[in-house]
């Protein structure tokens, strides 16, 4: 029996899962904070080295004895620059860093536009994108800039230290994709659109690993797989195959498609995945905090909202939400309000509410699944993570709304679990991943005679779309 460990670098975590490489079942597993990091806090800055000492706290007891491979995945999306000799220049920048949010605008503009962006990289560049916060630099920290030499994502760096510093930087399709000047469109670096940003050329790009390839040999022997990114990691732990949708029911909500081929189409991103193929992402901005914004106006809970909404019907008696309370990426509202219609007598009353503010949320994803759709996307599963996803509210109503199977997956670190699959896969050097199943076992909802209900409730919340927004033009 071979063993690999995972290793996951979160905003607030370092967890190591290990994991048997022939079935992938965990054999243990361990988590730490990150030193100074408060609890529910999601840090801009870090100064990398606090990754290296909850890494040290979390394989405390021996838990990474007997291991062969290592993988890594971290958050996406961050900046850790380098100077000529390979010195840090400043703390890193990490992915939901907001201070580079104008000068996102200001290279979308640059390039002309974001369809110029999707036909050049498959994305448009956002606040968070690496090439964003190189503007941000080249603008506020203009020293800092001119010093660097070379760009680390998260996972990059921490491949490097287990690497011992080698001299040969590398990374993977998955967090180059995200950096804004990789090209998932041509699979290549694009350095002239991070001179764009930073006023400069960068002195030296990782090397892009294919998804099975090995960084190298740590110092003590072990293999060391290319990493990637939490994203990527997570799906690769799911075991998501062509077809799969990850639903992600944060505050918003964040679907992430298996494709084919990359999408130039601006309201889609395309990212590049851990196995070959790419993600192809539609983001909702209301996801879980319609539910939570309704549970409060009804002097509730989550709870509470989920048992409300258990006691109405489909359609709610005519209540309509449309769900848009922090304005809308997808449809493109930016400047809309939420809309409550379809108030009538019957149908004011507190489990009415609930129930349209799940299927508000629900429908206003399954336009998202549209879009996705609409761009060539195959969808038939849709996994549903967060914890909104667990309500039995929202599993009730999904596979209706959605028209196809809603797969809950059981808990589980599964970010942690993809890389020591990815460790797995490098070690093993096989043309596919190895075939893991799940932890434990995944709740699959089916549609079944439920999806013309679900269709009528679709068409209820779009005839009060297209009533509110005809600017959509639907």
């Amino acid at each position: 029996m071979g063993i690999a460990a995972g290793i996951d670098c979160s905003a607030q975590f370092t967890k190591i899962t290990v994991c048997d490489t022939e079935t992938g079942a965990v054999l243990r597993e361990n988590r730490a904070p990150h030193p100074g990091v408060a609890a529910g806090s999601a840090p801009v800055e870090v100064d990398p080295q606090e990754w290296l000492r909850s890494l040290g706290a979390a394989a405390e007891g021996g838990l990474l004895e007997g291991i062969a491979a290592i993988g890594v995945s971290a958050q996406q999306q961050g900046l850790i620059g380098l100077d000529a000799g390979g010195v840090l220049v400043r703390p890193a920048m990490l992915r939901n860093d907001p201070r580079a949010a104008s000068s996102a605008v200001a290279l979308v503009e640059e390039l002309g536009g974001p369809a110029a962006w999707a036909h050049a990289i498959g994305a448009v560049p956002l606040a968070s994108a690496t090439i964003a916060k190189l503007r941000w630099l080249a603008d506020n920290e203009p020293q800092s800039a001119k010093r660097l030499a070379e760009i680390l994502m998260p996972h990059d760096w921490l491949v490097w230290q287990l690497l011992g510093q080698s001299a040969r930087r590398t990374t993977d399709r998955g967090d180059a994709s995200g950096t804004g000047y990789w090209s998932c469109v041509e699979e290549r670096w694009r350095p002239d659109l991070a001179a764009l940003a930073l006023g400069h050329e960068l002195q030296q790009l990782p090397t892009v690993l294919g998804p099975a390839e090995a960084a190298g040999q740590s110092p003590e022997g072990l293999l060391i797989a290319a990493g990637t990114g939490t994203t990527m990691a997570t799906a690769l732990g799911l075991g998501l195959e062509l077809g799969d949708v990850l639903v992600s029911l944060g505050s918003s909500g964040t679907l992430h498609a298996v494709h084919d081929q990359a999408i130039s189409e601006p309201a889609v991103s395309t990212y590049a995945d851990g196995t070959g193929r790419y993600l192809a992402q539609v983001v909702t901005l209301n996801a879980a905090r319609v539910l939570r914004a309704t549970a409060t106006m009804l002097g509730t809970d989550l709870q509470g909202l989920n048992e409300l909404a258990l006691r109405s019907t489909p359609g709610a008696y005519g209540l309509v939400l449309l769900p848009y309370l922090e304005g809308e990426r997808t449809p493109p509202l930016p400047h809309a309000a939420g809309t409550l219609a379809g108030l009538r007598v019957e149908s004011m009353k507190p489990e009415h509410l609930a129930r349209a503010a799940v299927e508000g949320m629900l429908c206003g994803l399954a336009e998202a699944l549209d879009v996705l759709r609409a761009n060539g996307v195959v969808v038939k599963r849709v996994f549903l993570t967060g914890v909104a996803g667990r309500l039995a509210a929202v599993q009730a109503v999904a596979p209706a709304i959605f028209g196809v199977p809603v797969v809950v997956p059981a808990q589980a670190e599964y970010a942690a679990i993809g890389a020591a699959r990815q460790a797995a896969w490098a070690l093993a050097g096989t043309p596919e991943p190895p075939a893991w199943g799940p932890p434990s076992p995944h709740t699959v909802l089916d549609p079944g005679e439920d999806t013309a209900v679900g269709g009528a409730v679709r068409a209820q919340f779009a005839t009060v779309l297209k009533r509110t927004h005809p600017e959509l033009g639907r």
